[in-house]
């Protein structure tokens, strides 16, 4: 198997060329498009792993699922979903245009940036730092890395170039589904997104949600219900808008976010992280999506066969 993932790792890195990195957040664009690597752990804990796997990057919008995970928690479904919907935008992931033309009148869904910032304000606490430090010890509990921690100079472009954010955090605010400081709210966003992971701890959490909550050492950190509302957000909205293509092509629930992981789940049998900063027109790593279509032919993972 792992000459397997070195081969798949060999013969699509040459894809890197056709994508290019994140520029329009300060910190982003000093990415090496051609990095790739893949870690996969399956559900006995083999840890097999190629290429470019324990370079740290950014979580960005994988950390979406990850929040949404404590709000759920925190709040329960019935509060969370009267705030944010179920629905697939079919829109880019940073799209304001729905938020007042749509019929919902509330974001479509928490993978998208207006959803997920929806989400952050939801997280309880007593503070803005003791809530973002709530969600910051949910990621390094689930991902079983007590080392995980904010990049700082990421974190300062995010806030600096932030502006589409803001405006939709404020018509959010506008709109009464925001209760609480705005600034407040965005700056856990902008912490959340500027977490450092490797392909490796993408890969410990897939398995956290395949294993449908469940830590390597037996512990239930959410319930069955709750990570099957995750996974199956992840399928119908977590490619941003190329999802309905990667789960033709693919078919196994997934995140994407612009620092180049992809963080997936193979339910039941193991999770999948991968790295490759070189993007596509639509934010997801190109190499990434063709290294995945490949491991899904061959072993027929996709959760519709």
């Amino acid at each position: 198997m792992k000459n397997f993932l070195d081969g798949i790792i060999n013969r699509n890195k040459y894809i890197c060329e056709n994508g290019k990195v994140a520029d329009y957040i300060p910190g982003l664009s000093s990415a090496n498009k051609n990095h790739l690597g893949i870690c996969i752990i399956d559900s006995d804990g083999t840890l097999l792993k190629s290429g470019d796997s324990e370079i740290k990057f950014t979580i960005q919008s994988i950390s979406k699922p990850l929040t949404l995970m404590l709000a759920l928690l925190d709040r329960g479904e019935k509060y969370v979903f009267s705030k944010v919907g179920m629905e697939p935008t079919g829109d880019a992931f940073n799209s304001i245009r729905k938020l007042e033309t749509g019929r919902m009148r509330k974001p479509f869904n928490p993978m998208i940036n207006a959803g997920a910032i929806e989400i952050c304000s939801m997280i309880k606490g007593g503070s803005g730092e003791e809530k973002f430090n709530r969600v910051l010890d949910f990621f390094k509990l689930i991902s079983e890395n007590p080392n995980l921690e904010v990049n700082d100079e990421i974190y300062q472009g995010e806030k600096e170039t932030g502006n589409r954010n803001r405006s939709m955090a404020y018509f959010l605010k506008g709109e009464g589904l925001i209760s609480g400081d705005v600034e407040e709210v965005l700056d856990i966003y902008f912490k959340q997104c500027s977490i450092e992971v490797t392909a490796i701890d993408l890969a410990k959490i897939g398995l956290f949600l395949a294993k449908g909550g469940v830590l390597s050492s037996g512990e239930r950190v959410i319930s069955e219900h709750i990570a099957t509302i995750v996974k199956t957000l992840m399928v119908t909205c977590g490619m941003y808008d190329g999802s309905g293509e990667f789960a033709i092509k693919v078919g196994i629930p997934s995140k994407s976010g612009v620092g180049g992981g992809i963080l997936s789940v193979v339910p039941g049998q193991m999770g999948i992280g991968v790295f490759g900063p070189s993007l596509d027109q639509k934010g997801n790593s190109i190499a990434g999506i063709s290294v995945l279509e490949e491991i899904a032919e061959n072993f027929k993972f996709s959760i519709f066969n």
